[in-house]
């Protein structure tokens, strides 16, 4: 064993990770392993997770009380909780299905809680933990056609600050993670094409990714992981984590500029006139 290896494994940690199936989760997955981290890689469907050597695989349904308490049982102590699991929901919000953005809520939003309080009061006893939620730039930026999703990760980001508070005081950290549009994305979702008055608004607002990303394209999620995973080891990683250009870009314009200011921006750079 030479010595960056025995370094790699004397700092080694078990991490659990929601929605390990695909895009983000999976990268980060490896990118741990990899690093010589023991990872949990949790889905829906454990046959969805691609098998890596340092991977145990486990059954999780976030939405599902028995299913987070079965699956924290069966991982044992963990050190790192990722919450990545996601939804997405797009469409226009006058008459945006309830049922549908309930359950965009419980998975994305309700979801990490519960597996947060899952942990967190042996986390508390011992002094340590790191939780990381996986936000979005629309956690803190909203935008048409997008609101179910943004309404999800706004609502993560504000639990995630008073969790940074709340807990901090016991030696648990919090990571929040922005990441901009990344290849490959989340899990396709019908979006909800609303009342045909807003046809036009979809046609403006297509190609947006292409908009922001410019010529370089989308982060891919390899190199996600890469980031998300530096800020993981690093104990003195910001709360905030931002994860691609377009991320760095957006989010430096809007806290940078005025509402009107930074919505004159945004629909000149996207020739938005809706």
């Amino acid at each position: 064993m030479n010595c960056d290896t025995a370094a790699m494994n004397e700092q080694s940690r078990r991490i659990l990770i929601t929605g390990a199936a695909r895009a983000i989760g999976s990268a980060l997955a490896h990118e741990l392993a990899h690093r010589g981290h023991e990872v949990i890689a949790t889905a829906r469907n454990v046959e969805d997770i691609s098998p890596y050597r340092n991977v145990r695989r486990l059954q999780l349904d976030v939405t599902d009380e028995q299913s987070v308490t079965t699956c924290i049982e069966d991982a044992g102590e963990i050190d790192v909780l990722v919450n990545n699991a996601a939804l997405a929901g797009a469409g226009p919000l006058e008459d945006f299905p309830l049922d549908r953005l309930r359950s965009i809520l419980e998975t994305n939003t309700i979801g990490p809680l519960r597996m947060i309080q899952a942990v967190v009061p042996a986390w508390r006893d011992r002094g340590q933990g790191l939780i990381v939620n996986v936000s979005s730039v629309q956690g803190q930026v909203g935008s048409p056609t997008e609101g179910p999703y943004c309404a999800s990760k706004s609502g993560l980001e504000a639990l995630s600050e008073s969790l940074h508070y709340e807990l901090g005081h016991f030696g648990i950290r919090m990571l929040i993670v922005q990441p901009g549009y990344i290849a490959p994305g989340m899990k396709h979702s019908e979006r909800h094409e609303g009342p045909a008055v807003y046809q036009e608004l979809w046609r403006q607002w297509a190609g947006t990714d292409d908009k922001v990303t410019g010529g370089s394209g989308r982060t891919t999620a390899a190199a996600a992981a890469v980031t998300i995973a530096d800020a993981i080891e690093d104990p003195e990683a910001p709360l905030r984590v931002r994860v691609g250009a377009d991320a760095e870009l957006i989010l430096d314009t809007w806290k940078a500029l005025s509402d009107a200011d930074f919505e004159a921006a945004m629909r000149s750079t996207l020739s938005l006139d809706w």
